[in-house]
């Protein structure tokens, strides 16, 4: 059997809530409940599993690939939620995103402060540029 990732554990204050802002930001079905976690697929059977803490939740990157029609859709939802979206993973070029590899990418946090990113293209597939 070939070595493949399946789940991560993603630590949040209200792991509903987190669970929720994840699925519809990124347009993924609703999150499903297993034992004490809130958990998100993704359509290539990887799932985020929301665990709610009540100690500090220190920030952690996750990010996605996805088409150009999705990339559209994420966008679109965070500008309709007034969610601030950056070019670069420290979040100092906002309202702009980027053109790395060719493709397009962006940065905006959850409500636990994650470093989400989706991106259109994997890197180094293709020229780097901002």
């Amino acid at each position: 059997m070939a070595i493949e990732f399946n789940h991560t554990v993603v630590a949040a204050r209200d792991k509903e809530r987190s669970a929720a802002f994840l699925a519809e930001v990124l347009g993924l079905p609703q999150p499903s409940a297993f034992g004490p976690f809130a958990v998100v697929e993704t359509s290539n059977g990887v799932s985020l599993d929301f665990f709610a803490t009540d100690g500090p939740v220190l920030s952690q990157h996750y990010a996605f690939l996805v088409s150009e029609a999705e990339f559209d859709a994420v966008w679109d939802r965070l500008r309709a939620r007034d969610i601030t979206f950056y070019a670069d993973p420290g979040h100092k070029e906002a309202g702009t995103i980027n053109r790395n590899d060719g493709g397009r990418g962006m940065y905006f946090a959850d409500p636990d402060g994650h470093n989400l990113e989706v991106i259109t293209r994997p890197y180094g597939s293709g020229e780097a540029r901002s």
